[in-house]
């Protein structure tokens, strides 16, 4: 796919992997919606960006996304590309034997980080599809996973949640693939960014990093430029590009 002038929804997209990629896709001559569900960063980068789109939007809720992207349909003249990329990592054991009150994992956090892990990438695509349909548009969408996909002791949810992730991609390509619309996804594994900072312990954080092969995170700029790489290759559908530098969980 030539990605000029194409209209293009990014989900979380005002900070980390997302905003890369959408200043990006902004200087490969895209058309870009750019949806986050921070108010003050998504600013930020319309103010940096003024081409962008910005779009205060939780994927979490199915009435939001609908609303939204009506709305990036009317202004853009529908969708061409979206990429899930919206999500937030949360860690807890199924079972925590140092807590008293509870040892069980948390059940607001399980549904959490199902609801805009799993479930926003579901509505999404449900919306977005819809739309291609409708206009006979062909089109490609990508959902950006995880390396925990594979199964990351401490993370029950947000494994679930990129599993069932990477399950979607497949079936959704089988389905949707006669249509003109391929559906594939990007794994990466720990990257250099404030969110994986944020979501681990610096002594946890340097002890995954020694067990990868490359003895280093991934930057930014590389998985960046392999989900160009899957946006441009229009034979690859319906599989997940993994970019973990050949760390196995």
């Amino acid at each position: 796919m030539d990605l000029t002038d194409q209209p293009t929804l990014i989900t979380g997209a005002a900070a980390g992997f997302g905003r890369a990629l959408t200043e990006r896709l902004l200087a490969e001559g895209a058309r870009v919606a750019a949806l986050d569900c921070d108010g003050e960063r998504l600013a930020q980068l319309a103010a940096e960006q003024p081409e962008v789109l910005p779009i205060v939007c939780d994927v979490a809720d199915p009435a939001a996304v609908e609303a939204a992207v009506a709305q990036v349909t009317e202004r853009l003249g529908g969708i061409r590309i979206l990429i899930n990329n919206a999500g937030i990592m949360r860690s807890a054991p199924l079972l925590n034997p140092l807590d008293r009150t509870d040892p069980r994992h948390p059940l607001d956090l399980w549904h959490q980080v199902l609801d805009v892990n799993l479930n926003g990438v579901f509505y999404l695509t449900r919306a977005v599809a819809a739309d291609m349909l409708q206009r006979r548009a062909r089109g490609v969408i990508v959902n950006v996973s995880s390396i925990s996909a594979r199964g990351n002791a401490g993370q029950s949810a947000y494994s679930a949640a990129k599993a069932a992730v990477e399950a979607l991609t497949v079936v959704w390509a089988k389905e949707l693939g006669r249509l003109g619309i391929r559906v594939a996804a990007i794994a990466p594994g720990f990257c250099d960014t404030q969110g994986t900072a944020d979501a681990l312990e610096a002594a946890q954080l340097a002890s995954w990093v020694d067990q990868v092969p490359l003895k280093r995170m991934g930057k930014v700029e590389e998985m960046v430029d392999a989900l160009l790489w899957i946006l441009q290759a229009d034979y690859f559908n319906g599989r997940v590009l993994e970019l973990d530098g050949g760390l196995r969980l």
